[in-house]
C-alpha cells in the first residue's frame, strides 16, 4: 500500500467512526467535495498537509491522530 491509498483508507475509516458521509466531512472541514472525491476515488494520490489538516480541524483531530493508525505502518516505499 502508498501513502495515496492509506490516506484514502483513513478518510473513509474516519468517516465510519464518526457516522458521517464524505459530504458531512466538506462541510465540517471546508474542504471542497470534488478534492474529497478525487482522494476517496484515488484520482489523487497526493493529498497534501494543509488538506489533511483542514479534515483533521473540522473532525477535531491532531494530525498525529489522523496518522496513528496501523493503515501507514508498512507502507511500500515510494522511492526504489
Amino acid at each position: 500500500m502508498n501513502i495515496g491509498e492509506a490516506v484514502r483508507m483513513r478518510i473513509i475509516e474516519l468517516c465510519r467512526q464518526w457516522d458521517i458521509s464524505i459530504n458531512k466531512l466538506c462541510s465540517m472541514s471546508g474542504v471542497t467535495q470534488s478534492t474529497i472525491n478525487n482522494i476517496v476515488s484515488g484520482r489523487n494520490n497526493s493529498a497534501t498537509i494543509s488538506t489533511i489538516k483542514k479534515l483533521c480541524d473540522g473532525l477535531g483531530i491532531t494530525i498525529q491522530e489522523f496518522f496513528a493508525s496501523n493503515l501507514f505502518a508498512n507502507l511500500d516505499q515510494e522511492i526504489e
